[in-house]
This record gives C-alpha cells, sequence and structure tokens, in this order.
C-alpha cells in the first residue's frame, strides 16, 4: 500500500532510528494508540524490537515534549502483541505514540516520594497537553486521523486485561481515530490509564487547556471566616440550649439539666477541636503555599472556643 503525506513528525529527533533493522509493513494510518512507557527516561525498546512509531519524552526545564520518531509513520511499529491467527494489531492501520511516564498511581506515589520529576497521564501539565495536541493535529491535517475518540479511557489498574473497555475484534477492526492500548484486542496492557483524551483533542483543534491558578495567600480575615464558620458546624451551635423536661416551677432541675447540656457541649467541643484543627492543617497544606498553617488551625481552635463561651442558654420546657 502506497504511504502518502510527510512521514516525518517536525522536530522529531531519528537519533534512534529502527525503520532500517525492521522494515515494518506500509499503510495508511488513521488510528493513533497511546502508550506509555512507564518509565522516566527514553526506553531501549530491546533494541527496536518493541518499539512505537514515536516517543515523547518531557524537558520539565523547558516545559515542552521533546520527540523521538523509531518508524514512519505510515509503517508498522513493534509495540502491540499481535496473536498468529487472530486480528491485525500493529499492522491495521496504526500509528503508536510512547509518552515517557507512568498511569500507575503505585508508581506515581513512589516516583513522588523519591523525588523523580515525571509525567503521570492522569495529572498530564498543561505543556504536555498542548504539544501532544499539537501532534494529533499533524496526524489529522497531513493523514487525516480523525481528531475523535469514541472510546473511554479507563483508569489503571482497573484498565488492565477484560477491563470492559478493550474492543472486539469487530470493533477494532472499523475503528479511527484515538484510542490507548488498553483498548487493543489481544493485548491485555492498561496503559495510558485515566488519559486526558477531551483536553488534547480540544488542543488539538484550536482550543486552549485550562490554566493552572496561581496560589492565592488568604487574609487574616478569611482565615476567621473559614474557621467560625468550620467551628459552628463542627459543633452545631445555634446560640440557644433547650432542656427538653425543663420547667419554670423546678428551677434546681432546670439549672442542673442545663449545666449537664452545657458540659456535653464542652465535651463535644473538646473532641471536635482535635479533629477539626488536624484537618484543617491538612487542607490549609493544600490551599497554597502563601498560607500560614498555623494561623488557620489558631483560627479555628479560638472560634470553637469563642463559640462555646458566647452560648445564650436558654431554657424552655413544658408548663407545670
Amino acid at each position: 500500500m502506497a504511504r502518502t503525506g510527510p512521514q516525518k513528525f517536525p522536530g522529531a529527533s531519528t537519533a534512534y532510528w529502527y525503520g532500517s533493522k525492521y522494515q515494518g509493513s506500509p499503510m495508511e494510518s488513521n488510528v493513533i494508540v497511546w502508550h506509555t512507557t512507564e518509565g522516566t527516561s527514553l526506553p531501549s525498546y530491546s533494541g527496536g524490537a518493541e518499539a512505537p512509531n514515536l516517543t515523547a519524552k518531557p524537558d520539565f526545564t523547558a516545559k515542552r515534549l521533546v520527540w523521538y520518531q523509531h518508524f514512519d509513520f505510515d509503517v508498522s511499529a513493534r509495540a502491540l502483541v499481535n496473536k498468529a491467527g487472530g486480528v491485525e494489531t500493529n499492522t491495521l492501520n496504526v500509528c503508536q505514540v510512547e509518552i515517557v511516564g507512568t498511569c500507575d498511581p503505585v508508581t506515581h506515589a513512589k516516583w513522588t516520594k523519591a523525588g523523580y520529576a515525571h509525567l503521570y497521564t492522569p495529572e498530564l501539565p498543561d505543556w504536555a497537553i498542548r504539544d501532544l495536541g499539537a501532534f494529533a493535529k499533524w496526524a489529522h491535517d497531513q493523514h487525516g486521523v480523525p481528531l475523535t475518540s469514541a472510546v473511554t479511557f479507563k483508569a489503571y489498574p482497573g484498565s488492565y486485561g477484560d477491563s470492559g473497555v478493550r474492543m472486539s475484534a469487530s470493533k477494532w477492526t472499523a475503528f479511527s481515530g484515538h484510542c490507548g492500548h488498553q483498548h487493543v484486542p489481544e493485548n491485555d496492557h492498561g496503559d495510558p490509564g485515566q488519559f486526558p483524551m477531551a483536553a488534547i483533542l480540544n488542543a488539538a483543534k484550536g482550543g486552549t487547556t485550562p490554566a493552572q491558578e496561581d496560589d492565592v495567600a488568604l487574609t487574616t480575615e478569611d482565615i476567621n471566616k473559614i474557621a467560625a464558620a468550620s467551628a459552628a458546624a463542627t459543633l452545631g451551635l445555634d446560640g440557644k440550649i433547650t432542656i427538653p423536661g425543663a420547667s419554670k416551677t423546678n428551677p434546681t432541675y432546670t439549672l442542673a439539666s442545663t449545666l449537664t447540656e452545657v458540659l456535653k457541649r464542652l465535651d463535644k467541643a473538646n473532641a471536635a477541636l482535635t479533629v477539626q484543627s488536624a484537618a484543617v492543617s491538612a487542607i490549609a497544606g493544600q490551599l497554597g503555599k502563601n498560607v500560614d498553617t498555623a494561623a488557620v488551625v489558631a483560627a479555628v481552635d479560638k472560634a470553637i472556643a469563642d463559640a462555646v463561651i458566647k452560648v445564650d442558654v436558654a431554657v424552655t420546657g413544658q408548663e407545670s
């Protein structure tokens, strides 16, 4: 089958070119299959025996993807399982792209703890989405690959094996557009996991990726408002205490019951304070680098204490 259109993605390095070693099958690609390498560096791909058409590697300093091309766009790559006697995979009009990174939340947590800069597909930065969108646009403009994806990208590890999103042989044969390794029949891999396909296709169509909001410092007034509202919600303090069974003609009983109820509220406040302070401390750590966590916790403590002190004890009950 004749190949049409440019075969090299502009700017892609051919330093790891395997097209001379593995000739592959010519075709007219109308499908992009996305993978993750599950590593932090450019793989050797067993000397090209398991290579895709292209690899996108992050450059975190420059905030861009660096591309490497291993086979022509319209030549079969080698990153999919293709069982004898079954449906065609690598050779069925498919261009394959590996993203250096992970889709596995366990791996993501381990790399994060170790301080390894890496791409995690469920949380790709805007610049990665932008550059993946640029590739999708080029594949559409130069090769007619539809900017569509009629599949669900399932989160890993639920996407592994017979996950419910893997295509049947007939659906795969008729498919065009964008999908993942997790969708290809005869394969069991679950990459690229919960992939932001819609955002990438939107970028390819000329849309913009949502800008990441800058951290905003909370003012003292903001902290006090949050703390007061949080304290009130936690303690259920409405400014009144109603004592069931109290009466105006039994003040001793009424006073004792009132004090008992107040003590119950204070016990509840003390228990809630510990939990509330821990929760707010954790939340404050996520709000932005300019937030004074200690100030938030202190404000909550004060708001709870003030709320308890200012309770207006109102005794109500049946008339005797």
